[in-house]
């Protein structure tokens, strides 16, 4: 990566995904002083951002800066990248990270913002990395996590992330070109903690939804989160994770924003399913994904794979694709034997 003599980055910077928070990133890019390219999926999308320089669909009312060049053709928005950030909904991952494998250049970085499970393989997204790219020794691959609400971050309002990287002099210039004045950056080095943590509070998100749904109260609130925690320490552990990074932005900060504030996607899913409505229903409305509905299907496979109990996640598979009544899971929660509430090294 090369940088001038003040110190700032020279080559583009790629965004793959106009969502809401892969269209802030590139705000966020474009705000620090970088050209950046952002990968449209959606065609008729391109020409809305070009001629409105706006997001209407994903972001609407934020300006957005003419240094963001909307892009349909996936090629021309990898070539020259140095530095690929991946926005991408993490069941579409492997097959956009395939359409571009031809196209990227030797060398590049990649920011990974995605937050799932791949259902079919149950691998995290920088495994789906490691074998799509399996015969490209010369990519580096960084995850960025953290509590992050994009509306909140497109105004401007103080968010702390965290981006993981085995790479200590690529972190620290990732670090760089991401951080402002109301957008920090900390760096860690445990990649499958920051993307366990990411991909699980999704699905503990939902089961918030649901009890704020029942109207179950504050107590109820606190205990899910923390027994949330102790789910995904359990499976991250087991993982090969650190634990502490569970206790850390991409653990309890990422799970607290998710399953307390009234932005959660999936914390909506949740509530309305504990006000009658049906999955079908609720995914007909939604423009954007809610990530923790598929990665409820992947985390409970690869909690058995990995024989870790995640006992608040096998009800919220159980409530969205096996019928199970919300109040009935509740109360399969309340029931099971009584423990300890600490085991050894474990929560």
């Amino acid at each position: 990566m090369a940088f001038n003599e003040k110190g700032n980055f020279l080559e583009n910077i790629t965004v793959l995904g106009a969502g809401s928070w892969g269209t802030s990133l590139a705000n966020i890019l474009a705000g620090n002083g970088f050209e950046v390219k952002l990968w449209v999926y959606e065609k008729e999308l391109v020409d809305l951002i070009k001629v409105k320089r706006e997001n209407p669909i994903y972001l609407p009312g934020i300006p957005l800066s003419e240094k963001i060049t909307p892009l349909g053709d996936i090629g021309e928005a990898c070539k020259n990248a140095k530095i690929i950030i991946s926005v991408i909904p993490s069941q579409y991952v492997r097959s956009v990270l395939n359409q571009a494998n031809k196209f990227v250049e030797p060398g590049t970085v990649f920011v990974s913002a995605s937050k799932g499970i791949e259902n079919k393989t149950l691998l995290t997204i920088s495994q789906v990395f490691s074998q799509v790219f399996a015969e490209r020794n010369d990519l580096k691959f960084t995850v960025l996590g953290g509590p992050t609400f994009a509306l909140e971050v497109s105004k401007k309002l103080p968010t702390v992330t965290v981006l993981a990287t085995e790479d200590i002099l690529i972190g620290k210039n990732i670090q760089k070109i991401l951080s402002n004045k109301y957008f920090r950056v900390y760096t860690n080095d445990d990649l499958i903690g920051v993307e366990l943590g990411g991909a699980i509070k999704n699905v503990i998100a939902i089961a918030a939804g649901i009890i704020a749904g029942l109207e179950c109260g504050h107590n109820t609130l606190a205990a899910l989160i923390t027994r949330g925690i102790a789910e995904m320490s359990r499976l991250g552990v087991a993982m090969g994770a650190k634990l502490l990074t569970f206790a850390g932005l991409a653990g309890i900060g990422d799970l607290v924003l998710t399953c307390t504030g009234n932005l959660s996607r999936n914390r909506s899913v949740g509530f309305k399913i504990a006000k009658g409505m049906k999955l079908e229903e609720i995914l007909k409305d939604m423009k954007m994904v809610a990530e923790g509905i598929r990665t409820a299907e992947s985390v409970v496979g690869v909690a058995k794979k990995y024989d870790v109990e995640m006992p608040i996640c096998e009800k919220v598979y159980e409530i969205l694709f096996k019928n199970k009544e919300p109040r009935q899971a509740i109360s399969d929660l309340m029931e099971r034997d009584l423990k300890s509430e600490f085991r050894g090294e474990q929560i």
